[in-house]
């Protein structure tokens, strides 16, 4: 059922899933040649095609009462938060695979991204779309659309600068007391959990939910 859920998201996002293909195969070479850094780089493209899609998602819900419909059928409320939740989850997936083919076919040189690097940019996303679920789930799409719409803005342009200027990977790993092994799952760690504590808060919010 959830691949079902997944696969209808992707049905919804059909129209904008080639210009995102584009959009994260320029967006690192752009990012790359104005700020430097392939963390940087991949945190730009990942949460600006994270968002488009799910906000593409939930327009199209929205607009057509979808979640609603969906609910008198066999897929329970449950299924619905967790599909939404692996929709993100493989669109990141998608957004590393597709830098990294990127990073061995651009005309200029696209750092590759390590374990570590690569969890930084999971972790901020977990944090973003962390927040954003539950408060959409809640509060519906109209309501919050405008307010995470800002904070992903602010996002893609304070992130890029704090880890240029501060040089994000190299304060993590001095300010963590563990081994190496250990810091480099250690983003990845924290934002399984940030994503599943997001999970739990949606699906008891949805679940009571009186459309």
């Amino acid at each position: 059922m959830l691949i079902n859920l997944v696969k209808k998201d992707l049905l919804l996002a059909k129209k904008y899933l080639i210009i995102m293909f584009i959009f994260a195969i320029a967006a690192p070479i752009y990012v790359q040649l104005n700020s430097g850094g392939g963390l940087a780089s991949f945190f730009v493209t990942v949460i600006m095609v994270q968002y488009m899609l799910v906000n593409t998602v939930s327009f199209a819900e929205d607009k057509s009462k979808g979640s609603v419909l969906l609910c008198t059928t066999p897929y329970t409320r449950d299924y619905l938060v967790k599909a939404r939740y692996l929709f993100i989850l493989l669109v990141f997936a998608c957004c590393y695979i597709i830098y990294t083919l990127t990073a061995f076919i651009a005309p200029i040189h696209l750092e590759m991204l390590g374990i570590h690097a690569l969890g930084i940019s999971f972790l901020a996303t977990a944090i973003c779309f962390g927040l954003m679920l539950p408060f959409q789930y809640r509060f519906g799409y109209k309501t919050t659309r405008y307010i995470f719409f800002f904070i992903i803005f602010i996002s893609l342009f304070t992130f890029p600068a704090l880890a240029k200027s501060v040089h994000i990977n190299t304060i993590f790993q001095i300010t963590v007391p563990f081994s190496q092994g250990i810091q480099d799952i250690l983003p990845w760690i924290i934002a399984l959990v940030i994503g599943y504590i997001s999970m739990l808060v949606s699906l008891h919010i949805y679940s009571h939910k009186d459309f």
